[in-house]
């Protein structure tokens, strides 16, 4: 199955890029987000090679009117994706977007699969396995997050949400450690550098929703890492809301991480 998804997902990544070449229009939705073609026909792409590859699995998709939560209840396991997250780093062509298809099983997901179309690359977890890949030209290279050093910190932070509040976050953050690093990128990215060995934390104090984080939780957690509300509860998925609480998502569960970070 890890192969047709990365396909998917590749086929997904390069219908996005013919569309990222041209002068295309944007679009507003309901909820004030953008929406272009790109979006679209990785939409389509994506939920026709799910449902060639899994018929009896159902798809949630950000761009599809979601079934009524009364029915979703009674899932056990269903495909969650975004076919473009970061549709803001799209229209304005700085390459931090992504696809995302995610498999949710018991409210969790369990496998992932993150391709980055504009960088040529495509992250996979399988927490089953308890294995993550990034699969790239140059073959297939096994992820690992790292383990915290106590004396430095490294983190990713969102280029547009929780601005004020995240930054009192991060100010204090910035006090409690001699040396603090900063990367801001767009998308799921961001749980994929953790997932890599780039970065320990990522705060994440602003609305997401269950679509924006599913796969790439996925892979950070193949790869050793974790995600949790900030109180150190588990993320649930297949909620009423498909919107998430704030969240922490850490390279290395080990480290003591609520005694240490500050209040949000």
């Amino acid at each position: 199955m890890d192969a047709a998804l990365i396909e998917i997902v590749e086929a997904a990544g390069s219908a996005i890029l013919e569309v990222y070449g041209t002068a295309f229009e944007v679009e507003t939705k309901d909820d004030d987000s953008p929406l272009t073609e790109a979006d679209r026909r990785a939409h389509r792409i994506i939920v026709d090679g799910l449902l060639a590859l899994t018929p009896n699995l159902p798809i949630v998709s950000e761009e599809a009117e979601p079934p009524p939560y009364d029915e979703r209840r009674r899932w056990q396991r269903y495909w969650l994706v975004d076919p473009l997250d970061g549709t803001k780093e799209f229209v304005e062509r700085n390459g931090e977007f992504t696809v995302n298809i995610a498999l949710i099983d018991g409210a969790e997901p369990v496998l992932g699969v993150v391709g980055v179309p504009a960088q040529g690359k495509t992250y996979l977890g399988d927490r089953a396995q308890h294995k993550a890949w990034r699969h790239d030209d140059r073959g297939r290279t096994p992820l690992h997050t790292r383990a915290m050093r106590g004396d430095s910190i490294a983190l990713v932070a969102s280029r547009r949400h929780g601005a004020v509040r995240l930054e009192g976050y991060l100010q204090v953050l910035e006090d409690s450690f001699p040396r603090v690093e900063r990367v801001h990128l767009g998308s799921s990215l961001k749980l994929c550098v953790l997932a890599e060995g780039g970065a320990d934390l990522y705060p994440r104090l602003g609305p997401t929703s269950e679509w924006d984080i599913a796969a790439a939780h996925a892979v950070l957690a193949a790869a050793g890492g974790a995600v949790t509300q900030l109180d150190g509860r588990p993320i649930r998925y297949n909620k009423e809301s498909f919107l998430n609480p704030d969240f922490l998502a850490v390279a290395d569960p080990t480290y003591p991480w609520n005694s240490l970070l500050p209040a949000p």
